[in-house]
């Protein structure tokens, strides 16, 4: 059976586990059939058990109230879940096109060396900070709303950066759209996993939607340097603003009405405000440093700021804040809080590493940004096998041993191209490199995204997914800025070789310390669960057999539900 036959069997809600049979057998069919004679037989007769009384519409409303995507056409259902994914795709390129396309387009801008940074962590930099409260925006005012505003936002400011001619302005602007892409993530994680309920079904759906990050990954590097080759970089924005524009409107169009999971929740302004500011000038001290200096009083200055806004986000979460962005509930999973740090230290190394093997391949090697598009092939490849691979191992590894593959795989390829001479075939270590830091990220993102789903209830669903994300796009940023840190010092009056390969060490002691720390403190055992742990989360609309489900069809599944 092949993937899109899998994938379309399983969400299927005739197929599920908790819906009755799994398969479609001859057997199954005349016990279908016999039923129905029987049941039409007794119809006809008259019944010796009274009807019961017909629900009253607010009885049923919970019914529609919890399941806008689970009474779907079958096919407008894998059109929405294929536009989903297509959505995480646009804003994956976008996020590497700055990685991939940095030094040509800051080169464009008239500007070099350290500060050439900035054009690959602006966007990751606002994507993974203020993904920390889009699933809670998405919770209080419905997760297709804050799909569909992030995607605009995306579309907006990408269009933008194309027309700007200034350095600066260009990089607010990759900031601006990064904000688009943190309202995109979460809440697109947030509609998969509340539509699918623990198990399989839900795993497949997030390994596919895991798989779009490595492939946009590359799609993003081949796009921008096709452009960046041949024509103004302003091209390669409105393109990509244009193909955002055409699957926003197709999504769109074909969602059904969506009633938040929390409608009457309420937004923690102020804990927002002080944890996002804190994370963003903390950001911006790490990726400013290297180009100013530490002694800088620009640069002593935001960092106080920044640690007086954590010491105040503290404060207020902990003895004041009534509804927390980020409920300290969350942490309670056993191994959960050095999860947390394992995963920050692989992206962060991850972050530094894609970096550092652009600069390497593009300054010292020369290649053209094509030419590293095609060289850098088997990460998209390798990248959306580790997700599946990932999702089969869940049920079956325990995670600490799923994360240290991750680990274990970002430390090779980090060694790899840390231990590089200056020139070489691409064959020799850059291959195999990138076929390891394929596998690493996907495995870490997919075994942390379900296990951190499956250990929250059905309303924290958009808390969890933000979470996650916030790691893996805020650790590239700052990775980078770390690891432009020890560039700067290392490399002073040196060969920028030197730096690099400062910044490369760097990088395999985050994945060092990522391995340690995820051997000797992660103790999560293997997740098989079928359906949610806790019955006030069950979901009426995940027991409707039909693809269709109609109003009458919903009234009359109201009885059987009441028997249960």
């Amino acid at each position: 059976m092949s993937l899109h036959a899998l994938i379309h069997h399983e969400l299927t809600p005739g197929t599920s586990s908790l819906a009755g049979p799994s398969a479609i057998s001859p057997e199954n069919v005349i016990s279908r059939v016999s039923e129905e004679k029987v049941d039409r037989t007794i119809y006809n007769v008259e019944l010796q058990t009274p009807q019961p009384p017909i629900p009253s519409p607010e009885e049923i409303q919970r019914v529609f109230d919890v399941a806008p995507l689970n009474v779907t056409n079958k096919r407008r259902r894998l059109a929405i879940t294929t536009l989903i994914v297509a959505c995480n795709l646009m804003q994956m390129i976008c996020n590497m096109m700055g990685v991939a396309g940095g030094l040509i387009v800051s080169k464009r801008l008239g500007v070099s060396g350290v500060h050439a940074n900035w054009v690959g962590a602006s966007y990751p930099l606002t994507q993974g900070t203020f993904v920390l409260i889009s699933g809670r925006f998405g919770a209080v005012y419905g997760h297709k709303n804050m799909l569909l505003v992030g995607s605009l936002i995306l579309i907006v400011f990408t269009l933008v950066c194309g027309f700007s001619n200034n350095f600066v302005a260009f990089n607010v602007m990759r900031a601006m759209s990064g904000i688009g892409g943190a309202f995109i993530m979460p809440n697109a994680v947030a509609m998969i996993g509340i539509t699918n309920p623990p198990g399989f079904a839900r795993n497949l759906s997030l390994a596919f939607f895991g798989a779009s990050a490595p492939i946009g990954g590359w799609l993003g590097a081949l796009v921008t340097g096709g452009f960046l080759e041949s024509t103004p970089f302003a091209w390669l924005f409105v393109f990509i603003a244009t193909m955002s524009l055409i699957v926003t409107v197709a999504l769109w169009a074909l969602l059904p009405r969506e009633v938040p999971v929390d409608p009457k929740g309420k937004i923690d302004w102020i804990g927002s405000f002080l944890a996002l500011g804190g994370l963003i000038v903390f950001n911006v001290v790490w990726n400013q440093a290297p180009a100013v200096g530490w002694s800088s009083p620009m640069v002593i200055a935001t960092l106080i700021v920044s640690v007086s806004l954590f010491v105040g986000y503290y404060i207020w979460e902990h003895y004041f804040a009534s509804d927390p962005i980020m409920p300290l509930s969350i942490f309670k999973a056993p191994s959960f809080t050095p999860l947390i740090f394992v995963v920050l230290l692989n992206f962060m190394a991850a972050g530094s590493l894609f970096w550092y093997t652009v600069l390497w391949l593009q300054e010292i090697r020369h290649w053209t940004p094509m030419q590293f598009a095609v060289g850098w092939t088997p990460f998209g490849l390798g990248g959306a096998a580790a997700t599946f691979l990932a999702a089969y191992l869940i049920p079956r590894v325990p995670a600490q041993w799923i994360l240290a593959m991750g680990s274990s795989c970002m430390l090779v390829a980090s060694i790899l191209i840390a231990t590089m001479p200056e020139q070489q075939t691409y064959w020799s270590q850059v291959f195999p490199s990138t076929i390891m830091s394929a596998l690493s990220p996907d495995l870490t993102y997919t075994a942390a995204q379900i296990i951190a789903s499956n250990s929250v209830s059905r309303k924290q669903q958009g808390v969890a997914g933000s979470l996650i994300g916030s790691l893996l796009l805020y650790g590239t940023s700052l990775g980078l800025g770390f690891a432009s840190t020890v560039e700067a010092e290392v490399g002073k009056g040196r060969d920028k070789v030197v730096g690099y390969r400062g910044a490369l060490y760097f990088t395999v002691a985050l994945c060092a310390a990522s391995l340690i720390l995820d051997i000797c403190f992660v103790r999560l055992v293997q997740d098989n669960r079928e359906g949610w742990e806790d019955p006030a989360d069950a979901d009426p609309a995940d027991e409707v057999i039909a693809p269709v489900a109609t109003g009458t069809e919903l009234r009359e599944l109201q009885p059987h539900l009441e028997q249960r």
